[in-house]
């Protein structure tokens, strides 16, 4: 089988393309054939040599979607369509950069889909960040409103959809006013750009601040985000388009305003159910949800689609197909 592997940190030029012999499958790992898998920040970090846990030559890759090839236990049949994300994928054990990768059965999710490879490899990583940030961290109730810091993100576009479907005003920020429009036409009720200073620019909309912001910039931005909250309100940092993983000096008392909560969702920490997924599938297959695409690439071509993750141009989700 072809497999994109790191051997050392560095730039996308670094991955090598290359013959590998199958991986066996034993116990509950389940071998599956990658259709398709969505490109992520934390892998351009991995990539990039910021992820310390990380041991090198290593196959990335957070996530996949594909189909059953062999499962040695026989609990799932083979041709089943499924997604696989987290649990250490590409990190601690060999990731989806290959047309065949080997997974503990527990992360898989099965699932039910007439949708093409292209959007299916768009949507598993994307999903749990957005439905868990909004529900399980955040906390979101129907009326309140919403900041999104970083709307331009695949993150940030899916979160503006689910956010306005399930009754919350949204207000979405980018640091290029080229993008108003595709902010507004993705369902956004506010658009900002951003200053590095969202506070002044937010309570002039919400004087007393908004219910609840998600902080996909990361840590540069947090502070600033703190002070758009009001008193009672919840910050969810999910992103680091920053790429910053700490903050300096970092005093609480002075940091977080008072009566604000802070929180964090992490996918590696907190999964999903499954049925929330497939539901999730049937909104996609339905049009109350649109999924942006910002590039798709084979895997040949792993090199040109981290690239345009590196460039921040992509205006959507990044995907590569495995098979054709």
């Amino acid at each position: 089988m072809k497999a994109a592997v790191l051997y050392k940190p560095g730039g996308p030029e670094n991955f090598m393309i290359e013959e590998r012999a199958m991986p066996v499958p034993v116990g509950d790992w389940v071998r599956i054939k990658v259709m398709a898998f969505g490109l992520n920040r934390s892998e351009l970090m991995t990539r990039k040599g910021y992820s310390p846990g990380v041991k090198l030559p290593r196959v990335l890759g957070i996530e996949c979607v594909g189909i059953v090839d062999n499962d040695p236990e026989g609990i799932l049949r083979p041709g089943d369509k499924v997604a696989a994300f987290m649990g250490g994928m590409g990190r601690d054990f060999d990731g989806s950069y290959a047309e065949y990768t080997l997974v503990p059965r527990q992360l898989l999710y099965p699932f039910e889909s007439h949708l093409s490879w292209e959007i299916l490899g768009a949507l598993p990583e994307m999903f749990q960040t957005v439905y868990g940030s909004l529900h399980t961290s955040l906390q979101i109730q129907q009326g309140e409103t919403l900041l999104i810091r970083g709307g331009t993100s695949s993150i940030g576009m899916l979160a503006t959809q689910l956010a306005k479907n399930y009754g919350l005003t949204v207000i979405a920020t980018t640091r290029s006013r080229e993008n108003g429009t595709v902010l507004l036409n993705n369902g956004a009720d506010h658009v900002l750009v951003d200053d590095e200073f969202m506070a002044r620019q937010v309570k002039a909309l919400y004087p007393e601040g908004v219910d609840k912001v998600l902080e996909l910039v990361g840590t540069v931005t947090l502070a600033d985000s703190l002070r758009c909250a009001k008193a009672g309100g919840k910050v969810c940092m999910t992103g680091m388009l920053a790429e910053q993983w700490a903050i300096k000096d970092f005093a609480p008392m002075e940091y977080i305003p008072a009566g604000v909560f802070l929180t964090v969702y992490d996918s590696g920490q907190l999964q999903v159910c499954r049925l929330a997924f497939q539901q999730f599938i049937k909104e996609v297959e339905q049009g109350q949800v649109r999924i942006s695409i910002g590039g798709t690439f084979q895997l040949a071509d792993i090199t040109a689609a981290h690239q345009l993750m590196d460039s921040n141009a992509a205006k959507g989700k990044i995907v590569v197909l495995t098979n054709g």
